[in-house]
């Protein structure tokens, strides 16, 4: 498919006025996407667990207006005014108005709220994106009522990856793989689409906890840090690495080959962090506890032969990832060892999910 296919036809009949509700999760990918290409193309594919606790419910109202030169929306997050929102928000009706045409057309009420809080240190951009993208898809709907839903899925992934690449991974779970890939079938850098090939049933219940280790602003921005990998001096090896990774985990899903997983992953993770510190300017996201944190788990694994693993985001927290069975065991080690890194004690359990839901009003 290319960006000509996701070109709407004439709309007839515009609704008046009307509202909708989507919850969509945030990811968390295993196999990193770090660099892109104009406009919010990926540098190299990526593939992501889909969570479930973690999510954004988002609203929008729409009422029928003059059509005017400009777009005309109200945001609101967590019942209050964000002013602050409203920029991000401007930008993605401009990418996105040549899909969506009848943007101008309303004036939109968009409220949004997340199931973590802001400050926690989980980004919720690719929950947040996503939600959107979805009401806006559902109000399409309306207007071309015989869409069908792999189309609908196609296009909403499509435009969420216009707000934040990620978000293209958070309209359907379990597994979502995102970028071209020659040995994926229908692999594509405009949009996520289900992992195709044969997943183990040990990796369809796995758990994610969340260690807080930093809440605050990052140092550097993730869209900054996409920048700099343009003249990164290991960029291309990292490219290629990325490729072969993601073709050594077809296998490792088939077999439940839980060891490959875990060195594959974590392999992904530092990797990630590494292109960060070998950046021009140079820089690093992870704290004193997130190192801590790494450690003991690497202790810990090796001590009680628990197949536990982290994985890392664009920040300091740790993804602490495990299979269902073994959750007790990880849980009492959260507590024991690894809460007091985190910032307040706080952490977050949540798990593989299926995807984001429409919510009936």
């Amino acid at each position: 498919m290319t960006e000509k296919d996701f070109l709407p036809k004439n709309y007839e009949n515009l609704p008046i006025k009307g509202k909708t509700t989507w919850k969509a999760p945030s990811n968390i990918a295993l196999v990193k996407y770090w660099g892109k290409k104009p406009v919010q193309i990926p540098a190299n594919p990526s593939i992501s667990f889909t969570l479930d606790a973690c999510a954004t419910t988002t609203s929008i109202s729409f009422e029928k207006r003059q059509k005017g030169n400009d777009f005309s929306f109200e945001l609101f997050f967590e019942g209050k005014p964000k002013e602050d929102f409203k920029p991000k928000v401007n930008t993605f009706f401009e990418r996105v108005e040549a899909y969506l045409p009848f943007l101008k057309d309303y004036h939109f009420t968009i409220e949004t709220s997340n199931s973590f809080p802001h400050s926690s240190g989980i980004a919720s951009s690719a929950s947040g994106m996503a939600a959107l993208s979805l009401c806006l898809m559902d109000i399409e709907k309306m207007l071309v009522p015989d869409m069908d839903l792999s189309s609908f899925k196609a296009k909403a992934s499509f435009l969420a990856r216009l707000g934040s690449g990620s978000a293209c991974r958070s309209i359907e779970g379990l597994l979502i793989e995102f970028g071209m890939h020659d040995h994926i079938p229908g692999s594509s850098d405009l949009f996520g689409i289900p992992y195709p090939f044969e997943v183990d049933e040990v990796f369809k219940t796995f758990q994610d906890t969340i260690l807080l280790v930093h809440k605050g602003e990052k140092q550097v921005s993730s869209t900054v840090g996409h920048q700099l990998m343009h003249g990164h001096p290991y960029a291309e090896n990292r490219f290629q690495q990325a490729l072969q990774n993601m073709d050594a985990l077809k296998p490792i899903f088939a077999n439940g080959d839980l060891d490959g997983f875990i060195k594959l992953v974590e392999s992904e993770a530092l990797t990630l962090h590494a292109m960060m510190m070998t950046s021009m300017p140079y820089f690093m996201l992870m704290k004193p506890d997130t190192l801590a944190i790494i450690h003991k788990i690497w202790r810990f694994r090796e001590a009680s032969k628990v197949p536990v693993c982290f994985t890392l985001d664009a920040g300091a927290n740790v993804h602490l990832i495990y299979p269902e069975h073994v959750m007790e065991t990880v849980h009492q080690f959260i507590d024991d060892q690894l809460a007091k890194h985190c910032e307040n004690g706080h952490y977050i359990h949540d798990g593989v999910g299926l995807g984001a839901q429409k919510i009936n009003s």
